[in-house]
């Protein structure tokens, strides 16, 4: 037993069958094409990965996205996936120790004893019927050696797939609270449209008041008030309206902390006017920054394991049993060396013929490692794409805006000459109407350019991951135990 005990580390050390993983290329840019010749005024200059919207100066949005993590039903449910991958790791890890049992039994039996007799020239059998009972006391074990690394493989798949959940968690966690970001915003945009639309009613009634003084002073004709009317009602129902998109977003963002929508009520405030533009770094860091690709890189491991695996399936399983025990009668003296029983085996199993199975399974095991290939290079080229699409939002975005705040000014400023000509009677009220219509308009545009630049904003910080690294992933360490007899 000593030197099966010491021969053990050097088997499970042996060969272990199957390709080691190594991290596929991806197509990497050298540079973000949408950052040539952009110099970003006032860049953030780091994310907290704690709470990366801290970047907003927003003391609402920063309690709402605390709740995130804690409440959102659906991170809850990733972070019981990644529990039960744990729990996977611990399983096949299992594999790795002898399987022990014990059996204690009492076996009562009859059988016939027979006797002869003779009595003359005659010979006759006779038979008494003897009952026994015998006691079992017994201890097995039996032993995979695992000589070709499939248990060590396995251990490997569900190592990597753990992280995978941790990855996909982390994902979770960043989409839910980019989406409370996004909303928050959208609420946001609501309540300034509403602001605006009644700052507006405020101006349309002044005008209302002047073409009421122009029709009684016998100046203007009653077309003209009602004119002024419509423009007034038409304002008054678009405020209205307002509240039922702020409703929306409201209810959505209590779904987002795992609240019912009649639980949360967001107060009134005030769009951001400042828009931060996070640094998205080089290129290459966008490995290490994004957690779907991360967990992309994971599923590659996880079935490259697999293929090793599926390979090891090919060579015999070697099994080491033991067995130690005592039989005998009465129980009282069971214990003893005339009662003792054991014994010692090993064995090996093969599959000689199975008409090409074993094959099949290791072409689709590759064949499944191929597609997570395929997948992760897909991921990381999504990636790219997606802070591509946010720079050149935020660069165009901010151009535009200029450009519509220009228009506002020259719109606001066409109202009040129109009013004054209309008052000194060089004009009909249309112009008016016409002007504060257009004004209102360039004044909407000018809030929705402002509220795309902080969804964009927002979905930057995402698409750069959100201040988090492939450092926070759990080492292959961290989600197994330690032996000395069993190397990772």
């Amino acid at each position: 037993m000593r030197r099966l005990a010491f021969a053990a580390p050097l088997l499970l050390a042996g060969c272990m069958v199957g390709p080691n993983y190594h991290r596929p290329a991806a197509i990497v840019p050298t540079h973000y094409k949408e950052l040539s010749g952009w110099v970003v005024a006032q860049p953030q200059a780091a994310i907290n990965r704690g709470a990366w919207w801290s970047i907003f100066n927003d003391p609402t949005l920063d309690a709402l996205e605390a709740q995130v993590v804690v409440s959102n039903q659906t991170i809850r449910a990733d972070v019981f996936a990644y529990a039960q991958a744990r729990a996977l790791v611990n399983e096949a890890r299992a594999s790795f120790y002898p399987t022990l049992g014990a059996n204690a039994g009492v076996t009562r039996q009859s059988s016939s004893r027979g006797s002869l007799s003779s009595g003359g020239t005659t010979t006759n059998f006779s038979s008494a019927p003897v009952t026994t009972t015998d006691y079992t006391l017994e201890g097995s074990g039996s032993w995979d050696l695992d000589l070709w690394g499939e248990i060590r493989r396995q251990v490997q798949s569900q190592v990597a797939a753990a992280q995978v959940s941790a990855a996909d968690l982390a994902e979770a966690e960043l989409s839910e609270q980019a989406a409370l970001a996004s909303d928050y915003f959208q609420l946001r945009y609501a309540d300034a449209e509403e602001t605006l639309l009644r700052a507006t009613i405020v101006a349309y009634q002044r005008s209302l008041v002047i073409t009421q003084n122009q029709y009684a002073a016998g100046v203007a004709a009653r077309s003209d008030v009602l004119a002024a009317e419509v423009q007034v009602q038409n304002a008054q129902a678009s405020a209205i309206g307002a509240g039922v998109a702020r409703a929306e977003y409201e209810h959505a963002i209590a779904v987002l902390i795992g609240k019912p929508p009649a639980d949360l009520t967001v107060a009134p405030g005030k769009l951001a006017s400042a828009v931060p533009v996070v640094p998205a770094g080089i290129p290459s860091t966008l490995l290490e920054r994004r957690p779907d690709i991360a967990a992309a890189e994971r599923t590659m491991a996880e079935e490259n394991a697999l293929i090793g695996v599926e390979v090891a399936a090919y060579y015999p399983v070697v099994d080491l049993s033991a067995l130690f025990g005592y039989v005998g009668n009465p129980i009282g003296s069971l214990i003893q060396l005339s009662n003792r029983v054991w014994s010692l085996g090993a064995a090996a199993t093969d599959d000689i013929f199975q008409g090409g199975y074993r094959s099949a399974a290791v072409a689709a095991a590759e064949a499944a490692y191929d597609e997570s290939v395929a997948n992760y290079r897909n991921t990381v080229l999504t990636a790219f794409q997606g802070v591509e699409d946010q720079l050149s939002s935020l660069r165009i975005f901010a151009d535009q805006y200029q450009a519509q705040e220009a228009a506002v000014a020259s719109a606001t400023e066409e109202v009040a000459i129109t009013l004054n000509e209309y008052e000194a009677g060089t004009i009909a009220y249309t112009s008016v109407v016409v002007a504060q219509a257009t004004q209102l308009a360039d004044q909407e545009s000018l809030l929705i350019i402002q509220q795309d630049r902080l969804l964009a904003s927002v979905s930057l910080v995402e698409d750069i991951g959100g201040g988090w690294t492939t450092n926070e992933l759990p080492t292959a360490n961290a989600l197994q135990q330690s032996n000395p007899l069993f190397p990772n």
